[in-house]
């Protein structure tokens, strides 16, 4: 296998006939290889005649040829942060070991995203490697905040969905590294407990789910405790195929960058420049929903990410699922779009920031969020905005959209305008993100005379804001009508009601 340190050349022939990045071919090809490797895997490795140690040792082995199939020898930093953080997490105190963690890790992540961006300047293929040590950094902070939840708290201080993630024991070094550097989630995640991998690993996720409906009521299929993926994996194949389809036709047809053209900004209407602003930035999104939803099949084609079944006793494998196209893309508010958007990450920053955080929490959540992902400015003027306009979106949500609800016709007038609105202004939000330097980022938003944020800030200022119920007052009202509580209370919509891992999290960046 021929390799260099921007990873394997092997397949640069399919990447020439593709004219794609010879990256990005080496992406694809390991994540489908990985399908096939996982059926495999879950079909001869099976837990119930495996030794969990075997398991361990294959998915970790796998998982780094992967990594050094696409990275090449970049792929040392994966090793290198996950050696790093277990000696931090064997020797710092329990009642620490969050703090350290998390200060080694995101130390090591911003300097290499540094290294990426400054030192190599893009000339390398590599520098992407940057990517999967973004999760990398994610499950090395969540296990050892879930660590500190498990050996340094009492009982009593932690939330429900705290005592069920809590790890109540040290990982072996085994376990460590193949939690973090396995086959199903080193390219592309998604992120998930280790609970919930010890449990996949040692073949207990079946007994725990199968018998539950979504419903909460028990399954009639008692004796199946081992369901088949092969319809769900198909399914999100068969969407990577169409997203894949989508983003290499419309990305040429609409470039992004056409938004700051000059000749198109003073010829272009007002609502033709907001169209395209709005068909460029949905041009981009495909790229995502491929990544996420080929690395969620890998996963469930090993046997990870059953959930139980749902009211009609089909089995559902969501627990890692990291997006929900349909309600992104029919979002009616920031918060469902957020919602509905990598949601592994954004209960990440809710696990180890917003939880926690004593004050402004989000303010400081959208900080940690831009660090996260890197030192681009573009990244900053994306979450700095988005900031705004969360607070914005909240505000009018809660003054103006109880006086629509008093008929279906006025409701669905209201969803449809704030569709449209909520469209444009993710679109005009996250333009930064993808033109990430400051000329273009600052070039883009002068070309609108930042009247989004002007607009965002005067929401905020001169709409009331309405008082949150308090928690004794939530826990008075009849159970059956706790949706219409959060709704009055917070003024937010409830997201995809992620089964067990998520039910408890859904609550997100408020």
């Amino acid at each position: 296998m021929g390799s260099s340190s921007c990873g394997s050349e092997l397949l640069l022939p399919l990447s020439e006939l593709l004219r794609l990045p010879i990256e990005q071919v080496n992406f694809g090809m390991c994540q489908l290889f990985g399908i096939f490797a996982a059926f495999l895997f879950r079909s001869y490795l099976h837990p119930s005649r495996t030794s969990h140690v075997i398991r361990h040792v294959v998915v970790t082995f796998l998982g780094l040829h992967f990594a050094f199939f696409c990275f090449g020898r970049y792929a040392i930093h994966f090793l290198g942060e996950v050696t790093l953080l277990y000696c931090v997490m064997v020797t710092v105190h329990v009642k620490s070991i969050h703090k350290y963690s998390f200060l080694v890790a995101m130390t090591y992540l911003t300097i290499c995203q540094i290294i990426r961006v400054y030192v190599f300047d893009g000339k390398e293929r590599s520098a992407d490697f940057s990517g999967p040590l973004m999760v990398i950094t994610q499950k090395v902070t969540k296990l050892a905040f879930e660590l500190h939840d498990g050996l340094a708290r009492d009982e009593n201080e932690l939330t429900p969905s705290q005592k069920r993630l809590a790890v109540r024991r040290i990982p072996s070094l085994l376990e460590y590294f193949s939690y973090n550097l396995n086959f199903m989630g080193i390219l592309a995640g998604p992120l998930n407990s280790f609970n919930d991998y010890i449990t996949f690993i040692e073949g207990r996720n079946f007994e725990i789910r199968t018998n539950h409906l979504a419903n909460g009521q028990k399954s009639n299929k008692p004796g199946q405790h081992d369901p088949s993926p092969l319809r769900a994996v198909g399914c999100k194949v068969l969407i990577c195929a169409v997203c894949a389809f989508m983003h290499l036709t419309l990305l040429e047809v609409f470039p992004i960058s056409y938004n700051t053209d000059e000749t198109f900004i003073l010829t272009g209407s007002i609502p033709g420049r907001l169209f395209y602003l709005y068909i460029s930035l949905l041009a981009c999104r495909p790229k995502y929903y491929f990544a996420w939803t080929i690395a969620d099949a890998v996963n469930n084609a090993a046997g990870f990410g059953f959930t139980g079944y749902d009211s009609r006793g089909k089995p559902r494998w969501d627990l890692v699922s990291n997006l929900n196209i349909v309600k992104i893309e029919f979002a009616t508010s920031m918060k469902m779009f957020i919602d509905n958007w990598n949601i592994q990450t954004a209960l990440w920053l809710k696990q180890v920031c917003y939880d926690r955080c004593p004050f402004n929490p989000t303010l400081v959540t959208f900080l940690l969020s831009a660090i996260w992902h890197g030192v681009y400015p573009g990244y900053y003027f994306t979450f700095i905005a988005g900031m705004f306009m969360t607070l914005a979106a909240r505000a009018v949500r809660n003054n103006l959209r109880p006086h629509f609800l008093v008929s279906p016709t006025r409701k669905a007038f209201y969803d449809i305008v704030t569709w449209a609105t909520t469209q444009v202004v993710v679109s005009y939000t996250v333009t930064p993100f993808v033109l990430p330097f400051v000329d273009p980022s600052l070039e883009f938003y002068r070309t609108w005379y930042f009247s989004f944020h002007i607009i965002a800030i005067v929401l905020i200022l001169v709409l009331p804001k309405k008082p949150r119920c308090t928690l004794k007052e939530r826990q008075s009202r009849p159970e059956t009508k706790n949706t219409e509580i959060i709704h009055h209370c917070n003024g937010q919509q409830n997201g995809r009601a992620h089964v067990d891992n998520n039910q408890n999290h859904r609550k997100k960046i408020d």
